[in-house]
């Protein structure tokens, strides 16, 4: 009898192998061919958004009226009376400062979490997952900083009301420097991991701590309260060190960040119930569609934290020449 020969079956369009298995959350093993390329351009978006970001709009048109209106009085020229009315600032100023120049960042932590498939139902509980350990990451921060400073607050560069002065720099925009730089440089990395340009810091551990990704984002978003310099958060701040009560701390910290979170959960959500089976179906017909898009949310948020907190802060302070910038920025 003549020997059979099978040809494989070609695979279904819009399927691609995986040149490496996936690593973790972020890094899938679908590259794109061109990933340098999409790496650059994503450098560039967020050194374009430094450029146009307007701190003015964002912190005080915008960030000061929220403030205003769900407060019912000026949020800066009021003192804040008591704990009770403290934890509701804290709750209000985070939810007005969810566009601020720090907070950008925070939607770059969304992109992992689309494109779930099932049912509503099913696509909310796995989104509501890693935001869960988001929020985890994120309270573990904020709740120990929110402590440190009920504690020794006073003593800390943030509480300092030095004015900045050119060719100098206040203590406190010192912190905000090494906060958000050493923020955006691990977002970058984390970027250049998912395009597999450089090796995943969570390929040993996420086999056991599957959501570790997700928690380290969560702690990025906690730290943003270590290095921010936003009006009202500073005003928070030097209250919470002047209670000298770390339990008070940790709460209103804690319910800062949640309320930086709830605009971006919300949209979130929205988006995965009412567009997550047509969004899920064009992620999978090309796996590389979703590791493009979590590199380049990653990288421009990095690269915007790093180029607007270190290299534009430098130059405003005229420590550098010049930094171009638009005429309403």
């Amino acid at each position: 009898m003549p020997e059979l020969h099978t040809t494989p079956a070609p695979p279904r369009a819009g399927t691609v192998t995986p040149a490496t298995p996936a690593t973790s959350m972020f890094v899938n093993g679908h590259f794109p061919r061109r990933r340098s390329l999409v790496a650059l351009l994503a450098v560039l978006g967020g050194f374009l958004l430094t450029i146009v970001w307007s701190a003015e709009f964002v912190d005080r048109t915008i960030g000061d009226s929220v403030a205003n209106t769900m407060l019912g009085h000026d949020a800066k020229e009021t003192a804040i009376a008591g704990v009770a009315a403290g934890i509701v600032f804290a709750f209000v100023s985070g939810l007005a400062g969810t566009f601020t120049a720090c907070n950008v960042a925070v939607f770059g932590t969304m992109a992992p979490m689309l494109g779930s498939g099932g049912s509503r139902l099913t696509r909310l509980r796995q989104t509501l997952r890693p935001l869960g350990w988001l929020a985890a990451g994120m309270i573990g921060v904020s709740a120990g900083y929110g402590a440190v400073v009920g504690l020794v607050g006073t003593s800390m560069p943030q509480f300092s009301t030095a004015a900045n002065t050119p060719g100098g720099l206040s203590p406190r925009s010192i912190q905000s420097m090494v906060v958000f730089g050493v923020i955006g440089l691990i977002m970058v990395y984390l970027g250049l991991a998912a395009l597999g340009m450089v090796p995943d810091p969570f390929a040993r551990i996420a086999g056991r701590f599957p959501n570790a990704p997700m928690v380290l984002m969560g702690a990025l978003v906690g730290g943003f309260l270590i290095g921010r310099p936003f009006a009202l958060f500073r005003q928070l701040f030097r209250d919470a060190a002047e209670s000298g009560n770390p339990l008070y701390g940790a709460a209103a910290f804690v319910l800062q960040s949640v309320g930086n979170i709830v605009v971006m959960a919300v949209l979130l959500l929205a988006l995965t119930y009412f567009t997550g089976s047509r969004l899920q179906r064009w992620l999978a017909a090309d796996p590389r569609r979703i590791t493009v898009i979590t590199a380049v949310a990653l990288i421009v948020a990095g690269a915007f934290m790093f180029l607007y907190w270190d290299v534009r802060l430098l130059a405003r302070r005229d420590i550098l020449p010049w930094y171009p910038t638009a005429p309403w920025s």
